[in-house]
């Protein structure tokens, strides 16, 4: 069953640790996502940006795969299906297909519509039972060609938003969309302590949750950082046990063409990661 993420982000705020909130790709990831946090007896949120929702064929598929999935799999660990980085047409089309919470992301919008949108999204998922997540601030990086160079949140800006009674709040810390580069100086915590002053309790957020270093994603989770997303570290290791297979022959053994085959060790990369950053952020053993 499909829950709202709003109690296991304010249940990992109060207690130390984080979310993993991993974005969906297709069938593979979905069963292999929600595997590792079966396997961990960890709450997981599964997301899907809207360039993954058309790839998909749209939120409706996904809701329907999600939770077909989670009965077919005997899933019962808390899962929250969520919109990344959603627009406000795309939070209203995922509030229609039966996602339990969405983000709208106003960060490149002035700050008083950014408001605006939020502040009536806000009433729109609460009185649906959904949680809703808000940004400001870019995140850097590249995300379904919106673009950001590793910017970082105002406090005051963030603590308007958080006041609008949003669930969580993703604020920019210097982070990164897909692999960091060999420069990238790192998260700002002075920002991420700033940020924590202005908005008191509110989860914080943490975007572009892969490549950042184990120990700079536990110090954030410290600093408030309830729910941090992965994406690209997923994406790298499926490609590389699919590169391994097909290298080493074995699409050429056999059946070992089949998708079923091929994609296995791809799959159980994913689940092997899921699960390692479930450690990383402390959830495991918190369903």
């Amino acid at each position: 069953m499909l829950v709202s993420a709003k109690d296991m982000v304010t249940a990992a705020r109060a207690n130390g640790y984080a979310i993993g909130a991993f974005n969906l790709n297709n069938l593979e990831w979905t069963k292999s996502v929600l595997k590792a946090a079966q396997e961990s007896n960890a709450p997981v949120i599964v997301q899907v940006s809207e360039g993954a929702g058309k790839y998909m064929c749209g939120f409706k598929t996904v809701a329907d795969m999600v939770r077909d999935i989670i009965e077919s799999q005997n899933i019962t660990v808390p899962v929250a299906l969520h919109l990344d980085h959603g627009t406000y047409d795309g939070c209203y089309k995922c509030i229609d297909a039966g996602f339990t919470s969405i983000m709208f992301d106003g960060s490149a919008l002035p700050i008083e519509e950014n408001i605006a949108k939020t502040k009536e999204l806000v009433a729109k998922a609460h009185e649906k039972g959904m949680s809703i997540e808000a940004e400001v601030g870019a995140i850097g990086g590249e995300e379904d060609g919106v673009v950001g160079m590793g910017e970082c949140a105002d406090p005051e800006e963030c603590a308007k938003i958080a006041d609008l009674g949003v669930d969580f709040l993703a604020a920019g810390i210097g982070n990164i969309h897909g692999v960091y580069p060999a420069n990238w100086p790192g998260l700002r915590f002075d920002v991420l302590e700033n940020i924590k002053k202005a908005v008191g309790n509110m989860p914080l957020v943490l975007h572009g949750g892969s490549g950042i270093p184990d120990e700079m994603v536990q110090k954030a989770i410290g600093l408030g950082v309830s729910k941090v997303n992965v994406n690209t570290e997923c994406q790298i290791a499926f490609a590389k046990a699919t590169r391994e297979y097909i290298e080493a022959g074995k699409d050429k053994q056999g059946k070992g063409f089949d998708p079923r085959k091929l994609l296995a060790p791809g799959a159980q990369a994913i689940v092997d990661m899921v699960n390692y950053k479930i450690n990383v952020f402390g959830s495991k053993d918190k369903a």
